[in-house]
Order: structure tokens, then C-alpha cells, then sequence
């Protein structure tokens, strides 16, 4: 079954009168955030900083908005009903939910805003006459995500191997905070509240969550303290940084419409190993970025003559922190 479609990347056209995800003619939006989430968290007026035409301009949550044909927004309504349902029964729910839909919830933000930010870059360059380009790799790989994101709305189905890397745990946090943090250049995404929590590396075919299996098992049976959350999700990150290899995908036409097949992301050339060469100083740097709330700067992170601070692992014996042991606020 051959599927025509929509691929905004192909030809970089980001109109605004057109659906995001489905590319049709409409009038309608979608809110990048679940209006319910902003709600009960009350960040509905709280502000991000996008860019637009080069330079920093602040929104309000609540106005992040897409243009999304009527019969689209009830499939991310549909979903978002989904995840709310496990939302409500805390961890147990959000593990036994299909990886699938945390992908496409989450990828309702991470792609919503790349997006949004792709629609004022070409509208910018509208404005100056010129043609809006990328180059042919970084297309290839948004174009892929843009497909992913449309099995929501597309016969699209997913091999056995699964483009994603998702980990969702329980979680310990103050009853009033949501803490999430998007990465539209990693396509990256966290998100934590009192009961659990789970990280999303979006087209990294499950690298990332190989790479880190050790740790996962051992994290098994825990809750996790904020600070560790913070520190898992660093780790992620720089692993993404680190990644050499592309993650490849072949798209496997089928009588019910397109199977996205994701391959090993393996070392094919003797010369360049799967992973950059960690570098603690960098790793610090990063690291501490996510410890600012709790006021860890890099000098303490990392010391001279002194093991590197971890709060998931025990320097030593790289037993896994006891949560319940961890002398900071949750």
C-alpha cells in the first residue's frame, strides 16, 4: 500500500494556513502543550523564550499553538485521553502504557516546537526573498521524525526494534511541580511528577537505552530522588552528543500501508568507535546546568584528586545510590 505523505521537510515549506502534521488547508490549532497538563501545573501564563527572526522572543505557553486540521486535533485529543487515563493511575499505569503513546505525546511538544520554530524561519525568509534551506542530513533525520509522528493520524507501523530509547520509573517530587525539559536538537524529552518520571530519545533506535541497560537494572526497585532524575537525564543527553553513527531506518512497504524498520546502531568502521571519547570536564559542565536548582556548580562536580560527583552511583563500588540516603530536597 503506497502512502502519499505530507513531508514538510522535502521541499521546506512551513506555511502557517497548513496542518503541521497532516499538511491539509485549515484554520484550526493545537495548543504544543495538553491544555489539562498547563491547567492543574498552572504554567498556562508562564513564558519560553522562541526564536523569531534571529532573536529571543518570550510566549506564553497557553499561545504555543500549531495550525492543525479539525480531524487531526481529535486524534491528539483521542491520545491525549490515553496518556491522561495512566497519568491518573501514576507509575504502574505509565509503565504498562504502550511506548508508542508516550512517544507521540511527547512528541507533540519536541516536534510542536521545532516546528513552530521552522514556520517563523520560513516566514522570515519569505520576507527577505530567499530560499529556506537545510542541509540534506539534518532534512533526512527531521523528515523521519516527521513520519513517526504521523502514525498517529497514518497507517504507519514500527518493526520489532522500536526508533525510540523511552525509560519510565517511579519517581519521587512536591505534589505541585511538573518538571519537563525539551531538546529540539537532540530530540530529546523529560518529564517528571510526583509518582514518575521517563526520558525520551526520540529517533535514537534504542542506542541510548542499550548503552545505559547496566545502570537501568540497577535503578530497578528504587524511587528515584529528583537529583538522580536530573543526573539520568545528562547522561542521555551527553550519550546523544556523543553518538557517531547516524541511526538508520528502511521503510518497508505493506499491504496495511508503511512499516518503519529501525537497524542496530552498531560500529561499522574499525576506525570510528560507536561513541565520541567522554570527557568529564564537558560531562561536568553539562551536568551541572541540570543541578543548578539544588546550587551543584562544576567545581563541585568535579575535583581534583577526588571522584566524580554521582548521585546514582557510588564511586566506588558503582553500587546504585539508595534514593532514601540522598541529603537534598525532593
Amino acid at each position: 500500500m503506497a502512502l502519499n505523505l505530507f513531508n514538510p521537510f522535502k521541499d521546506m515549506i512551513f506555511d502557517p494556513h497548513f496542518c503541521f502534521l497532516s499538511g491539509d488547508l485549515t484554520t484550526e490549532t493545537l495548543t504544543i502543550f495538553p491544555e489539562w497538563l498547563m491547567r492543574h501545573f498552572k504554567f498556562e501564563e508562564e513564558e519560553l523564550a522562541l526564536m523569531q527572526n534571529t532573536k529571543a522572543k518570550m510566549v506564553a505557553y497557553k499561545d504555543l499553538k500549531l495550525p492543525c486540521a479539525p480531524w487531526v486535533k481529535q486524534k491528539f485529543e483521542a491520545l491525549d485521553q490515553q496518556f491522561k487515563a495512566a497519568y491518573d493511575q501514576g507509575y504502574h499505569g505509565m509503565k504498562e502504557l504502550d511506548e508508542l503513546v508516550i512517544f507521540q505525546w511527547s512528541g507533540r511538544i519536541v516536534y510542536g516546537l521545532l516546528y513552530l520554530e521552522m514556520m517563523g524561519e520560513w516566514e522570515r525568509h519569505q520576507d527577505l526573498g530567499k530560499a529556506f534551506k537545510f542541509e540534506d542530513k539534518l532534512r533526512d533525520r527531521l523528515g523521519k521524525f516527521h513520519h513517526m509522528m504521523q502514525s498517529l493520524i497514518e497507517p504507519i507501523s514500527f518493526g520489532e526494534r522500536k526508533p525510540w530509547s523511552i525509560v519510565v520509573f517511579p519517581l519521587k517530587y512536591s505534589a505541585d511541580i511538573c518538571s519537563f525539559r525539551d531538546d529540539i536538537i537532540n530530540l530529546m524529552f523529560q518529564f517528571g511528577v510526583n509518582g514518575f518520571g521517563f526520558v525520551v530519545s526520540f529517533i535514537d533506535n534504542g542506542v541510548t537505552k542499550e548503552t545505559e541497560q547496566e545502570l537501568l537494572e540497577k535503578m530497578k526497585g528504587y524511587t528515584l530522588h529528583p537529583v538522580q532524575f536530573e543526573e539520568l537525564y545528562a547522561r542521555f543527553h551527553y550519550r546523544a552528543d556523543l553518538l557517531q553513527y547516524i541511526p538508520q531506518h528502511k521503510l518497508n512497504s505493506t499491504a496495511k500501508g508503511l512499516e518503519i524498520e529501525s537497524l542496530p546502531v552498531e560500529q561499522t568502521n574499525p576506525e570510528l568507535p560507536l561513541y565520541g571519547i567522554w570527557v568529564d570536564d564537558f560531562y561536568a559542565r553539562l551536568l551541572s546546568n541540570y543541578w543548578q536548582v539544588y546550587g551543584i556548580e562544576k567545581g563541585q562536580i568535579l575535583q581534583f584528586q577526588k571522584p566524580f560527583l554521582s548521585y546514582l552511583e557510588n564511586p566506588y563500588n558503582k553500587n546504585f545510590i539508595d534514593p532514601e540516603t540522598i541529603d537534598l530536597p525532593w
